[in-house]
């Protein structure tokens, strides 16, 4: 079956996955990590893409962004990751590919938006790096519960609109990463990032559909069921 075409929307957020090959590290040390936002937060900037989150473990990069220009998404990975590799392989006295190839991701409707940077800053947990969220300063979450303000994130509004001071959105964010999601709620967000299928209700999809005409829910599966009109027994005989 043919690959469907990756979804890159405009003005929507994106849950975003990219893997080092054959699993292999993409961070040798704190020097590699620190390079890699550096690249990434000036492509954000210049390419014109609002980064929400991102988790950066041993050997994947989890981000959570939204292209607010076309074609913004593709050419922000494509920079980031030449850059980093060249600068990855000079450092380490190595060659050859370092990414899996194809990044892969997830068009996110902005209701999901705030479960979406909830599971993003609880996977370093999840990956055995750190005991709990605020132990590991490669993710997004210190920024979010004001433990170190980072450069080139940019709040959701969905953020925001947690309290109506500092304190208060930065304690109720707290309060949701540790309360974490349903584990089929975090479940639907991984595999959509890891299948390319939209995350959003059934309206959501429809709209994104008709907007992109690319199928935004995996077909049913076994074979497609006939019309009564081509259904043999229906013809005389």
């Amino acid at each position: 079956m043919a690959r469907q075409p990756r979804l890159a929307v405009t003005g929507l957020p994106h849950l975003v996955l990219w893997q080092g090959h054959n699993r292999q590290p993409v961070f040798f040390d704190d020097d590699d990590r620190q390079a890699f936002l550096a690249l990434l937060t000036d492509a954000a900037a210049r390419e014109g893409a609002a980064l929400h989150g991102y988790a950066l473990l041993r050997d994947a990069v989890w981000l959570l962004l939204t292209p607010q220009r076309d074609g913004a998404l593709p050419r922000l990975m494509q920079a980031v990751g030449r850059a980093y590799v060249r600068r990855f392989n000079q450092r380490h006295g190595r060659s050859g590919t370092l990414w899996e190839g194809r990044y892969r991701g997830t068009v996110v409707a902005p209701s999901e938006l705030l479960a979406a940077l909830v599971w993003l800053d609880g996977e370093p947990v999840r990956a055995g790096l750190a005991p709990a969220p605020e132990g590991w300063p490669w993710s997004s979450h210190r920024h979010y519960v004001g433990l170190a303000p980072q450069r080139g994130l940019q709040a959701p509004a969905v953020w925001w609109a947690l309290g109506d001071t500092p304190f208060a959105r930065e304690a109720a964010y707290r309060r949701r990463v540790h309360d974490g999601l349903p584990p089929a709620h975090a479940q639907r967000l991984r595999d959509a990032a890891v299948k390319g299928w939209p995350v959003g209700d059934a309206a959501f999809l429809a709209q994104l559909q008709a907007q992109t005409g690319r199928r935004t829910q995996p077909a049913r599966p076994g074979r497609p069921r006939k019309s009564p009109s081509s259904d043999d027994s229906s013809v005389p005989k």
